[in-house]
């Protein structure tokens, strides 16, 4: 059984600590984190420590804070030549301090500490500087999730940029539609089976081939009937900014 020390207290530490705890092939040794009383109600107290110095001897550290701490938290850790991983989609390998193996441990999904999620899908992306901590890294993530790939370091900023687009951005789009309903006293929910179709469009189409609506057919009397009714100049912008990009789109086709 592999053991793993998990330091962090945010959303991706609390689900990591979830999925591993259903896990017969990986056992939490540990968990770090400034305010125990945060992780007690998910792993046993005497498990949490909040003092680097009481780390315990496991075989992988697994360092799930905001980016901006992984090069901090790193280089307090009190041991060497470990194998220390972070979970940032975003940060290089080399944001990890050189006194330990340096590895990534990237579940690319969004994740909301009261939203349950099936983690067997959520897809994993790992990176290490030799195949001994790869192979590691590949059997702890075997053990909690079906979907693993070996990504490196520029691939998987790709994915970061790419991820940001598909999801906080169409997510910032919802909120904006939700404004625009409640403005105008319309219920949101009548839009979600067509947010919910639009995403499944894209198990069996590529994104291309999916998109439809006024800029997808050049209908210019619809687009500026709606430029014209858009009360918020942000909302217009927005709304200009995606219409000529799906009509330049269109051009390369």
């Amino acid at each position: 059984m592999i053991q793993i020390t998990i330091i962090g207290s945010g959303n991706v530490a609390q689900h990591l600590i979830k999925a591993f705890s259903k896990s017969e092939l990986v056992e939490i040794v540990q968990v770090y984190s400034r305010k125990k009383e945060t992780l007690s109600s998910l792993i046993e107290y005497d498990k949490i420590t909040s003092d680097f110095e009481e780390l315990k001897e496991a075989d992988l550290y697994i360092i799930a804070v905001s980016d901006k701490a992984i090069a901090d938290v790193s280089s307090q850790l009190p041991f060497q030549n470990r194998i220390v991983v972070h979970t940032s989609g975003a940060a290089s390998l080399d944001v990890l301090d050189s006194k330990n193996r340096k590895g990534v441990f990237y579940p690319l999904q969004t994740f909301s500490k009261n939203k349950e999620i099936d983690f067997s899908t959520v897809p994993l992306c790992l990176e290490a500087e030799n195949t001994f901590d790869f192979r590691v890294l590949e059997t702890v993530a075997k053990s909690v999730s079906t979907a693993i790939f070996p990504i490196n370091s520029d691939q998987r900023k790709a994915l970061h940029v790419a991820a940001v687009f598909v999801n906080n951005f169409t997510n910032h789009m919802y909120q904006i539609g939700q404004e625009i309903c409640e403005e105008h006293q319309v219920p949101f929910e009548i839009l979600r089976p067509l947010i919910q179709e639009t995403a499944n469009k894209i198990n069996t189409l590529d994104a291309i081939d999916a998109q439809t609506g006024p800029a997808k057919r050049n209908d210019f009397t619809t687009i500026q009937t709606h430029l014209d009714y858009l009360t918020k100049e942000n909302q217009k912008n927005i709304y200009k900014i995606l219409t000529q990009s799906i009509q330049n789109n269109g051009k390369k086709l």
